[in-house]
């Protein structure tokens, strides 16, 4: 009898999860761990299963919290919440109830569990290997760092996924990420993830689910994983994944919803890794040692360059259009340019180990005078760690302003936006025309890069501020 065919991490994940295989005629049915809600794209899920007088099939594994539309100042003396429309306060309210009438589990603003969905949900132990993790939210991306197969979907699989716990989907194509080799000092997992993106290309990965690998990709924490993770969807790809090993089960190990019998999970857990001899559909190989710290230029995510590089020439319309946008030069360094805001947060990099790279950089130091700097932490949990380090009084002193959990500006849709014209460093996740505010131009980089920059004023390497913090 011959061996079996080497299967990659994705082959054992999918058919872990295959309920019905996929036909000519129809996709695959997969079996969904856990689904991920808030606010924003689940009332219109919701509302059809309300006129459909339909249950929540599986609302213990279904968890909801509040993030994108909920404002970071804190309450009024009344108590009352400063939303910035009454269609955001609309929103939360109608989560509440939505998931009170079917039994759906809400971090909401009494919770300490409250925080962005894909920082609070690895926090609690929700995220775990095996399982397929979606949530109406492009980013869901994030979850693949646990070695689980992690899809953004749209409000109408919202539905579905509440009514069945299953999810329609084609299966994707396979891409293997290899980067071998140590990130230098200075080097965050920030500025491999745009490296990465660069690589692949703003649509290089359409189609495919990513598996990242190779020695440089071991040595990251969980937190540089779901970074990395996080940005799979601005290459492209469907999503992005890392085979689980011990970093993975020392993070879950204790956490309030892992599992009871532990060490049985984790036997279980040490299947899902790649083959020797597995097949992808395509590879790439990066050395971590040829990367620096990096920032965009453009206003796609894969727009970026080493910090202090000259602009490349737009090759065509598009990119014309970008540089224009940008008020940018090819041929230039865009460290010339004065910024006007810095936000450091997001479901990319609002976990407790950005605020500490960021705070390493402030310590001591003043914000510019006239630079906005925004720090806004990914949850309750990362909030009350930073506050209990010190970190808020840092940022504090330094002249920044420390917020409450949320999405924050990275999508603009509280309050908390960049003005139009103004020049943003932002740690979030894209730089799309208007994105941080309508007319704003974000440029995407690490904490430590957007803590430096805030000092300085404009686009700086951080380097010699964080040598200098360890000298």
């Amino acid at each position: 009898m011959p061996p079996p065919e080497p299967r990659t991490l994705f082959d054992k994940l999918w058919d872990a999860n295959l309920v019905e295989p996929e036909r000519a005629d129809a996709p695959a049915i997969l079996y969904v761990g856990l689904h991920l809600v808030h606010e924003v794209t689940s009332p219109q899920a919701f509302a059809e299963l309300n006129q459909r007088d339909l249950r929540v099939r599986r609302p213990d594994r279904t968890y909801a919290t509040l993030d994108h539309s909920t404002p970071t100042l804190p309450p009024a003396a009344s108590g009352a919440r400063t939303y910035v429309t009454a269609a955001a306060a609309a929103q939360v309210d109608q989560l509440r109830a939505n998931c009170e009438r079917h039994g759906v589990r809400l971090a909401d603003w009494d919770s300490h569990d409250r925080g962005v969905v894909h920082v609070m949900a690895p926090e609690l132990g929700l995220t775990q290997p095996g399982m397929v993790v979606v949530c109406g939210d492009s980013h869901t991306a994030t979850h693949g760092a646990f070695g689980a197969l992690a899809f953004g979907i749209g409000t109408s699989e919202v539905a579905h996924v509440l009514a069945t716990q299953c999810l329609l989907q084609r299966k994707p194509k396979q891409m293997r990420v290899t980067v071998d080799g140590r990130l230098g000092p200075g080097v965050s997992a920030k500025d491999l993830t745009l490296a990465v993106v660069n690589r692949i290309g703003f649509g290089g990965g359409s189609g495919h689910v990513i598996e990242y690998a190779g020695d440089a990709i071991r040595v990251l924490g969980m937190e540089g994983r779901m970074t990395l993770c996080n940005m799979s969807i601005e290459a492209g790809a469907r999503a992005g994944m890392i085979a689980p090993d011990e970093t993975t089960f020392a993070y879950l190990r204790g956490r309030r919803h892992a599992p009871e019998d532990f060490e049985a999970a984790v036997a279980k857990w040490r299947a899902f890794v790649t083959d020797d001899g597995a097949r992808f559909d395509s590879e790439i190989q990066i050395d971590a040692a040829t990367i620096s710290p990096m920032a965009t230029f453009g206003t796609t995510p894969d727009a970026s360059i080493a910090i202090g590089a000259p602009t490349p020439s737009a090759r065509d319309d598009s990119e014309r259009q970008a540089l224009h946008y940008m008020g940018f030069a090819a041929g230039a360094p865009t460290t010339d340019h004065a910024i006007d805001v810095v936000f450091v947060g997001s479901c990319t990099n609002g976990r407790l180990t950005d605020l500490r790279d960021a705070a390493a950089v402030l310590r001591g130091r003043r914000v510019k005078e006239g630079v906005r700097m925004l720090v806004v932490p990914g949850s309750e949990s990362v909030k009350q760690q930073a506050e209990a380090e010190g970190l808020d009084r840092v940022f504090i002193d330094a002249g920044a302003e420390w917020r409450l959990p949320g999405c924050s500006m990275c999508i603009a849709m509280n309050g908390d936006f960049v003005g139009a014209g103004q020049l943003a460093v932002s740690t979030s996740n894209r730089n799309f025309e208007g994105r941080q505010g309508k007319g704003a131009r974000t440029i995407l980089a690490s904490p430590a890069t957007a803590a430096a920059s805030a000092v300085t004023g404009k686009l700086t390497d951080p380097r010699a501020f964080l040598e200098a913090a360890h000298a």
